[in-house]
This record gives structure tokens, sequence and C-alpha cells, in this order.
């Protein structure tokens, strides 16, 4: 084995120490392990897996000496607060994105220089499944524009079905505060499984589906799942339509509304969008 090959299987201290500038200093955390729900498959979905973590910080000298004062060194508790904090923003598909999340934590802190964020998969067999990643601050992803307040508006299927719907997407359009579009589940019997997960599928689909006929009726009803998607449209002004399935299965933060419960899951986003307000459209 060369050294290049050594170092790209060695903890990452060895590739920080490798790749190291200016004679940096450097904290790690080395075997973090932790029972986390995360995984593109649906065999990953409502199972936790371990999951470990190894992080290399560098962090830029200080100016001064530091006389033994913790707050002028990088705290051991900024890298776990991080890997607990992008855990609990929601459920994840990647161990990429949980790296690159972790990281940008990380480098929020201005002593820190240099991340190296290590993660693997425990649990998928008798190996490590992982990925690793170095990001500097010029490299972590932040977001310079402010998300504005939206207002939730939940349709009935009536109004969705009304021929006044484009006379009153006009009116919404020409508010203060972009409008986010919540709607229940269309209308008609579902199919209903033995298993509550199954049957809680089942129900978010039907609230997507009628989130669909909606855009169908009217160009400016885009569909979004994601509170990626969600805070972008945000930002450009522009009205969407919230289909609700990924971000309840994905949500960690506290309780989340039966998948019946039209009121409740607008109420769910409202809170989680800081929304001006939440109202209800019916139609005439």
């Amino acid at each position: 084995m060369n050294d290049e090959t050594r170092r790209a299987f060695a903890h990452p201290e060895i590739r920080a120490a490798h790749l190291a500038e200016d004679g940096r200093d450097r904290i790690s955390l080395r075997d973090y392990t932790l029972e986390v729900e995360i995984g593109a498959f649906q065999a990953e979905r409502g199972t936790r897996q371990k999951v470990r973590f190894n992080v290399v910080v560098e962090v830029r000298m200080a100016a001064e000496t530091l006389g033994d004062d913790v707050d002028r060194v990088l705290s051991y508790d900024t890298i776990t607060e991080a890997i607990h904090a992008s855990l609990a923003e929601e459920r994840l598909n990647l161990l990429e994105t949980l790296a690159e999340r972790v990281a940008d934590r990380i480098l929020s802190d201005p002593k820190a220089a240099r991340a190296f964020v290590r993660i693997e998969k425990l649990d998928r067999g008798p190996y490590a499944l992982g990925v690793e990643i170095v990001r500097t601050p010029e490299d972590a992803q932040r977001v310079s524009d402010p998300v504005p307040q939206p207002r939730i508006v939940l349709f009935s299927d009536e109004m969705i079905e009304a021929t006044t719907l484009a006379h009153h997407l006009d009116r919404l359009e020409q508010g203060d505060a972009p409008v986010v579009l919540c709607v229940g589940p269309a209308p008609g019997a579902r199919p209903q499984a033995s298993h509550p997960a199954a049957q809680r599928r089942i129900d978010l689909l039907a609230i997507e589906q009628n989130a669909w006929i909606l855009a169908a009726r009217d160009p400016r009803c885009v569909v979004v799942d994601s509170r990626t998607e969600i805070d972008w449209a945000l930002r450009q002004g522009q009205m969407t339509v919230w289909a609700p399935g990924k971000m309840l299965l994905d949500a960690t933060d506290g309780p989340v509304p039966e998948a019946t419960d039209a009121r409740g899951i607008a109420e769910w986003l409202a809170a989680r969008l800081d929304a001006r307000e939440l109202v209800t459209s019916e139609a005439p």
C-alpha cells in the first residue's frame, strides 16, 4: 500500500496533518457514534442505525497567548453541537448532506480555519460505508438573503374547483407577503392499509394528489416538497403549493400532525416558516 492510499483510509487526523498549512493547531473528535435515522432506501426509514463521526478542525492561531482561557479556543462542544443540530434539523437521505451541514456549522465559528468530516454507517454489513469531506469557510454554504415570512393559505376542495380560482390567486399575489398554499386530501375513498406507517403514506399521497390537481388548474401553483424549495420560492416572491410528505416524514422536532388533519398540517408548516398568518380560503 503506497503512502497516498494509506492516507486515504487513515483517520482524518492523518489527512489533516498531511495537508497542514502554516503549522495550524488542530482539535479532533474521534469515533463519536450515535443511533441515527438516515438513508435513501425505504428499509432505512423508521429505523435507527449506528453512524460514526470523526472530525478534525484546524484552528486559527490566536494573536495573543491563550492564558488557559476557554473563551479563546474552539471548544470541542462546537463539534458535537454541530452534529446534533444537523441531525435535529430534518431527516436526511445522504451522508454527504449531513457532512456538509456539520462542516458549515463548525466553520461558522471564526476560529475554525478548515474542517475534515468523516461519517460512516456501521450497520449496513461487515464493513463501514462512509463519506469524508474537507471544507474551508469559503466553501461553507451560507444563505445571505433572509427568508420572507409567508402567508399560509389553506384551500378547500371547493376553492380548488371554483371558477373564480384565477381571480382569487390574483388577489393573493397582490398581497404584501409571498404565499404558500396548503390543501387537504383529494376527495374520494382512499385505500386502507393494516400498518399505520403504510396508511400514513397513503393519506399523505392523497394530499399531494390534491396539490397536483391545483397545480394543473393554474401555472402559478408550483408544487414543492422540501424546505429548500420553499425558501427559494419565498425569496423570489413566488407562490407555491406544498406537498407535505417529505417534510412530515423527515421531521425530527416535536409531534407531527396526523396525515388526515389538513388544518393541523398547515399549522405545523406555519410554525416552521414563522408565517405571518394562516388563513382558510373557501369558495364563495
